[in-house]
């Protein structure tokens, strides 16, 4: 069915029809995702409770900063963040003004040599798995492990420029941004409102792009995307009949300059792919590309300002963490990068599953 039919035997147009993309579903699809989010979380704490011993020392040695924890362990600071990240969520540590480190009394009882209440034998079952494995080197190396820890496998970024493997992944990313990008596009009605032309960067199918189109039927929008997964934007974007609004772009987000004649940008569920130099390198083009009063939005799984939740977004981070660069950033990281960059940011708000956004506006 088109965007606009003519009635039959009528010269006048038909009132439009929404587009199915448009809709939001009824459920809340949260419980199934952490099912799917968190399952490298257990492996994290088992390499932590197993292998190093984390707590055990942190109650041996207290007043112990970040920055001594990961020179004690030789850990690498961004799987560290997210490994201390996992335990606060938890409520396992807790860390005061200072960044100093101390155990709760669930850290003390269930996770320290020596108690009698400790846990760490429940966790040995998964010892000697590929993943709690990954996580030891990845803590010590900061570089990521093989795609679902596959022996011959590629990390995550290297498997992209495969086509069968872009293909599967991209299908794996879409069926849950269906729902992420129309409530996502519902939660932005009020800032889209003034907006003409959206540019979503690294945009996958175009799923996003597209539910935001389809609900807000003034906006054109332009996806930017890297072979092979252009080609898979551009046939998704074909089959939901959105041809005519949006266009695909091929090219390499971290050379060249983006498309221009934009007023809006999302990267959604992008900048956690990276580690904070390329993160930040992405924002500061956001900024370079959209004119004075354009708008950023960050779309995503969003640590809170404090990094002690919420517990799924940290669970989360531990599976990002292993296998890509990047992680899941707190809203105040995300604030920093887009100050870095002279914009001005809004505060994170909430959408579905455990995500959220925050905006930011280029004001100079």
């Amino acid at each position: 069915m088109s965007i606009t039919d003519i009635t039959a035997g009528n010269s006048k147009f038909a009132p439009m029809s929404p587009h199915p993309l448009a809709s939001v579903p009824t459920s809340d699809p949260s419980i199934a995702l952490r099912y799917r989010d968190r399952q490298y979380a257990a492996d994290l704490i088992a390499a932590a409770l197993l292998h190093f011993d984390l707590f055990t020392y942190l109650r041996d040695h207290p007043g112990l900063t970040f920055d001594a924890i990961c020179k004690h362990f030789e850990w690498q600071q961004r799987p560290a963040d997210v490994l201390m990240t996992l335990c606060r969520a938890s409520d396992f540590v807790r860390t005061d003004e200072a960044g100093v480190y101390s155990l709760t009394d669930a850290g003390r009882e269930q996770l320290c040599v020596g108690s009698p209440y400790y846990l760490g034998p429940y966790y040995k079952p998964i010892a000697d798995s590929a993943i709690m494995k990954g996580f030891v080197e990845i803590l010590q190396t900061g570089k990521p492990a093989n795609w679902q820890a596959k022996s011959d496998g590629k990390d995550w970024h290297e498997s992209m420029k495969d086509p069968t493997f872009a293909q599967d992944f991209t299908a794996l990313m879409n069926c849950r941004g269906i729902a992420f990008g129309q409530h996502l596009a519902q939660s932005l009605a009020a800032e889209v409102a003034d907006r003409t032309h959206l540019l979503d960067v690294g945009g996958g199918s175009g799923i996003y792009c597209t539910t935001m189109v389809s609900r807000h039927s003034h906006l054109r929008a332009t996806v930017l995307e890297q072979p092979p997964v252009d080609q898979i934007a551009t046939q998704q974007i074909a089959a939901h009949g959105l041809a005519d609004r949006v266009d695909v772009v091929s090219g390499d987000m971290f050379a060249g300059p983006w498309p221009s004649g934009v007023d809006m940008i999302l990267l959604s569920n992008l900048l956690h792919d990276w580690g904070l130099e390329k993160a930040q390198q992405i924002v500061d083009k956001a900024a370079e590309t959209l004119p004075v009063g354009g708008l950023l939005v960050i779309h995503g799984a969003i640590v809170n300002a404090d990094k002690t939740g919420p517990l799924p977004v940290a669970e989360y981070s531990a599976l990002l963490m292993n296998i890509t660069q990047g992680k899941c950033y707190s809203e105040r990281e995300y604030g920093d990068m887009c100050r870095t960059a002279g914009l001005t940011p809004g505060a994170c708000k909430p959408t579905t599953g455990d995500r959220g956004y925050l905006t930011a506006v280029k004001t100079a």
